[in-house]
């Protein structure tokens, strides 16, 4: 596996970055426009992506081998100068939780460095539920993307919550509604149907190429 733009190499000298955790199963242009707006708005240095290992939440459902995954995060990312791809939970064969995650890149970054973790604000409602969340919203700020399907005032009402309960950052922005999503393309795929436009176009040959969701 190609150890290209991963962060895991030395002490790195950002103040402001963002970090863009998921299974990508696959990545889409979904994942890719959300980060793109939140780099331009948060004016981050970089906007890192993470690749799930064996993600809490979905540890009883059947995730792609990693390997394929993070080969398809490194065709959709590999053309932006402002994204970096790293291998910090696919090298990890436990369980991935966050508040591991980012005490890792606490030890990678300098320490004054603003960590910002780009999620979907369906994820930011469940912030309750993650591992240690108490420590975890001390040690990075939250930036909560909108999805199609989502009452607004829901979100709205969760994340004061959450940020009066935790003293928190949580800020939510509203982004263009891309409404796809990965088990969508796998969905298609398995029944044949189209899934161009949906993902960058070498990640589509990628899934043909390895045949990828071919089976439930």
């Amino acid at each position: 596996m190609s150890t290209t733009r991963n962060t895991n190499q030395s002490k790195k000298d950002y103040k402001r970055i963002g970090i863009m955790g998921g299974t990508f199963d696959p990545i889409h242009y979904g994942h890719l426009v959300i980060a793109e707006q939140i780099r331009c708005e948060y004016k981050l240095e970089k906007v890192v992506f993470i690749p799930a290992g064996t993600p809490p939440h979905k540890s009883n459902l059947c995730v792609t081998d990693s390997k394929h995954r993070y080969f398809m995060t490194l065709l959709a990312t590999i053309t932006n100068p402002y994204f970096e791809l790293s291998k910090i939970e696919i090298e990890n064969e436990e369980i991935s939780y966050t508040i591991h995650t980012i005490e890792k890149l606490k030890k990678i970054y300098r320490k004054d460095t603003e960590i910002y973790f780009i999620t979907g604000a369906d994820a930011i409602c469940e912030l309750d539920t993650w591992k240690n969340v108490n420590k975890l919203t001390q040690l990075c700020k939250f930036i909560a993307a909108t999805r199609p399907g989502l009452e607004a005032s829901q979100v709205d009402a969760k994340i004061r919550e959450l940020k009066e309960k935790y003293d928190a950052f949580i800020e939510k922005i509203d982004l263009p509604a891309l409404a796809i999503s990965s088990t969508d393309i796998r969905n298609r795929i398995r029944e044949g149907q189209s899934i161009k436009y949906l993902l960058p176009e070498p990640v589509e040959y990628y899934i043909y190429k390895n045949n990828l969701y071919k089976e439930v």
